[in-house]
């Protein structure tokens, strides 16, 4: 039996988290208790746990990782003043008078909130709420409805910024060092977090064509289940729109854009979109407009003009127009700090930030926690010989790198019925990437393959986490099978998007390549 303590430790770890045992804690309980039997029955070196410490330390340190709490605490601050209820109102009405105009402006919405927010749970729930209730008062099928709300929410997952794209560059890179350093290559590359958020931004535009296509081909082919809506209110105009959506497409352009046109790294990037995020609380919990609008562009002209023409004061050699443009610099970030204050002092006293902060750090504690957990699994899970036990077993199937790629594929599928996205991404995938790199699958391209099928652990039952929350959020009369009905033709988009970036390479890899 001593031979098998790895195969063992992994099942006894899937029985350990479907108990219901907080996730972290089930994790390092299996890790101390399989450590043991192993330096029982003589099969592992305990002294490779002395490498817990400095993997800790490394995750503590990692500037990676450090962008992840900055980006939540982005959507968390998005998504407690409201401005998913606006977004919502104003596609409603725009679309509302065509078949399947509600699914269309939640599919458009879902997709604006998964670039600015990136927090699955807080879209699923707002869009349960306020969307869910005036499609069923249309006489939306409730299956339906229920599918396009679940699945529109998980579009944070694919479209940067994403938790998950940055647990995932982490953990790609890893890998791709691993593999480098195991082919004899002393002098490694490693990739960035822009890269993957640049190679996703096609993918996850293509899967919300693919949505959007089958909300008009199925409003076309059966009316009744998405009538058009009468929802008795006056269609916005030009200005509603723009007050709506321009906000939250500035705040992505200027996240992503700081990221993609290496202006700014992905944890200053998040900064500036924490900022930006607190700006627009401040307009729609009520502050001036025009005091926003105002600082929001002096701080925008002020990132612009320092990255063109950068001025150090503390020079001795600076001349007089140094000074002067040193000083335009300065009143310009005072204008910006004095909305920022306002914004921020009305966020306190609508206890917004309050709110924010304790949904941020719950949610970073969690995700920290388990990759912390992974770590000490991994080291005892190598110690039992189980790396070397995965690379046998994924270079002896049959088909070669294809069919590792795609058992490996079909493997996560079926994890992604039972365990949260963070927990495959830091202990599967790292036992599994650094062969598949070294088979010769481009990282880039197989780590956006993987982020689209992570994605769908969130729709498939019985542990899907939309499920639970659109559950958790639905009106009464929505029962818990035609949630899990509605979302069987959007987990089939899922699996034709992957077939497209499995087939055709540069969906995924293009974008990267210009940019970097």
């Amino acid at each position: 039996m001593s031979e098998y303590l790895d195969l063992i430790m992994f099942a006894v770890l899937m029985v350990a988290i479907l108990s219901g045992f907080p996730v972290s804690f089930a994790i390092a309980g299996v890790a101390v208790a399989f450590a043991y039997f192993g330096w029982m029955h003589g099969v592992m070196d305990v002294s490779l746990l002395g490498a817990l410490g400095q993997r800790a330390f490394g995750l503590i340190t990692n500037t990676t990782l450090i962008a992840i709490p900055v980006f939540v605490l982005m959507g968390a601050i998005l998504e407690k003043s409201r401005i998913a209820e606006e977004l919502l109102d104003t596609m409603g009405r725009s679309f509302g008078q065509l078949r399947g105009g509600v699914g269309i402006s939640v599919v458009l919405v879902g997709a604006l909130l998964a670039a600015s927010t990136g927090i699955v749970g807080a879209t699923v729930v707002a869009m349960g709420m306020i969307a869910l209730p005036s499609m069923l008062r249309a006489g939306y099928s409730p299956s339906v409805a229920s599918g396009i709300v679940c699945t529109a929410g998980t579009l944070g997952q694919i479209i940067p910024p994403s938790t998950l794209l940055i647990i995932l560059a982490d953990v790609m890179s890893n890998a791709f060092q691993q593999a480098q350093y195991e082919q004899g290559k002393f002098s490694v590359e490693a990739l960035s977090v822009g890269q993957f958020f640049a190679a996703a931004i096609i993918p996850g535009l293509l899967l919300v064509t693919l949505y959007l296509a089958y909300v008009l081909i199925r409003g076309v082919l059966r009316p009744q289940d998405m009538p058009p809506a009468d929802i008795g209110l006056a269609r916005p105009d030009r200005r509603e729109i723009l007050a709506a959506i321009v906000p939250p497409v500035l705040l992505i352009f200027a996240v992503l854009g700081a990221i993609l046109g290496g202006v700014a790294t992905p944890t200053e990037a998040a900064s500036v979109g924490a900022i930006g995020a607190l700006l627009m609380a401040g307009r729609k919990i009520g502050i001036n407009p025009r005091l926003i609008l105002v600082g929001a562009a002096a701080l925008v002209l002020l990132g612009l003009l320092a990255g063109l023409y950068p001025v150090r004061l503390q020079r001795n050699d600076n001349g007089a127009i140094e000074w002067v443009i040193g000083g335009a610099y300065i009143i310009l970030a005072l204008i910006g700090l004095v909305a920022v204050g306002f914004a921020l002092r009305a966020s306190v006293r609508k206890r917004v930030i309050h709110d924010a902060m304790s949904s941020t750090l719950t949610m970073t504690a969690m995700i920290f926690a388990t990759i912390l957990a992974a770590g000490f699994f991994s080291l005892v899970f190598i110690g039992l010989g189980g790396e070397e036990r995965v690379a046998h077993l994924l270079e002896n199937l049959p088909g070669g790198a294809n069919g590792a790629l795609l058992f490996v594929m079909i493997f996560v599928f079926i994890l992604g019925f039972f365990l949260d996205f963070v927990e495959i991404s830091v202990i599967v995938l790292p036992l599994v990437a650094p062969t598949l790199i070294l088979m010769g699958h481009d990282p880039i391209w197989l780590g956006i393959l993987l982020a689209i099928n992570l994605q769908t652990s969130f729709l498939t039952p019985p542990f899907g986490f939309s499920l639970f929350y659109l559950r958790a959020a639905a009106p009464p009369e929505i029962r818990t099978e035609q949630i899990y009905k509605g979302v069987v033709p959007f987990i089939g988009l899922q699996a034709l998007g992957v077939m497209l970036v499995w087939a055709l390479p540069f969906l995924a890899t293009w974008l990267p390549d210009v940019l970097f």
